[in-house]
């Protein structure tokens, strides 16, 4: 009994964030999620020569096509985002984003390195749910009205998401013997088990984000190193990595686990074995509708 009290005390501690919150959450879960691209795009503009000659010796493409490579990647990556703060064309954006991590892991051989690899099928998860959140803004006005139920792509764009964010967190695991590590991985495993199965999936993608959060603060401190030193640049590119999973955490806690977990089957269960009764719970669409209600108004206001 106290554990469950303890538990709904947690959930309601969640909850009453995502409220006080919403009209900033969403904001900081777009920024968060696209400043591995954001980073990457402007380290093009000011190391155009470096990504230019490493491509053109690499691959032996000549000039012209190394130019366009570094040209494509600095465009698109920065254009992309523009797009996706702004909210203009998010959908369009996102499948250029997907295309040049597609891109970048075969001309940066990626595809051979397992944890780069998992990295970048981890921006993609993060990408999926952007897709995810693009799609529901069509729907958000309607939040809350009993509608016909349906396993819409949208639904599995969120599971994919939040799958695909397992990995990035795997390659954040510390294989050695020390107590701190064993408790760290142990915790942060079963943390994100429970995102990707969707169990209790707000309460611990916030937990997770707190986390992550306070370890990319301390471990990926990349400011503390000269930039002359190849430590900096090492760290600075985990730091945004870890951000954009954190930032794809923040979605999915202002999304909702989606038709597609233990959450929502659980919500079903509950309501074929108990009568119609009123709750003072809100759903989760009832809440993203007013998240971005109030997301919209405060893009308006500002435009």
């Amino acid at each position: 009994m106290a554990q469950n009290d303890l538990m709904s005390n947690a959930e309601d501690v969640a909850d009453q964030f995502l409220r006080v919150t919403k009209q900033y959450l969403p904001h900081v879960a777009r920024l968060c999620l696209i400043s591995t691209f954001l980073e990457d795009g402007i380290r093009m503009w000011f190391q155009w020569s470096e990504q230019k000659e490493y491509i053109e010796t690499t691959w032996g493409c000549g000039f012209f096509l190394a130019t366009l490579f570094v040209l494509i990647n600095l465009l698109g990556q920065l254009g992309g985002c523009i797009l996706i703060l702004s909210r203009n064309f998010v959908q369009y954006a996102c499948f250029g984003l997907f295309g040049l991590i597609a891109l970048q892991t075969v001309a940066y051989s990626i595809l051979w390195d397992p944890k780069f690899l998992m990295r970048n099928l981890a921006l993609g998860g993060g990408l999926l749910l952007l897709l995810a959140e693009s799609r529901s803004e069509g729907r958000s006005m309607f939040a809350g009205v009993p509608t016909m139920r349906e396993s819409s792509p949208k639904q599995y764009m969120q599971l994919g998401g939040r799958v695909l964010l397992v990995l990035m967190f795997m390659t954040l695991l510390h294989f050695d013997t020390s107590f701190l590590s064993i408790l760290q991985n142990l915790v942060g495993t079963a943390l994100i088990v429970l995102v990707a199965i969707g169990f209790k999936t707000k309460l611990a993608a916030l937990t997770l984000v707190i986390w992550l959060l306070a370890i990319n603060v301390y471990f990926n401190a990349f400011w503390t190193i000269p930039a002359y030193k190849p430590m900096h640049d090492f760290l600075k590119y985990d730091f945004f990595q870890t951000t954009s999973v954190i930032g794809g955490l923040l979605l999915v806690v202002a999304l909702g686990p989606g038709g597609v977990s233990m959450d929502e089957k659980k919500k079903e269960w509950v309501s074929l074995s108990e009568p119609p009764q009123m709750t003072e719970h809100v759903t989760d669409e009832v809440l993203l509708g007013e998240m971005q209600l109030a997301d919209n108004c405060s893009f308006s206001d500002t435009h």
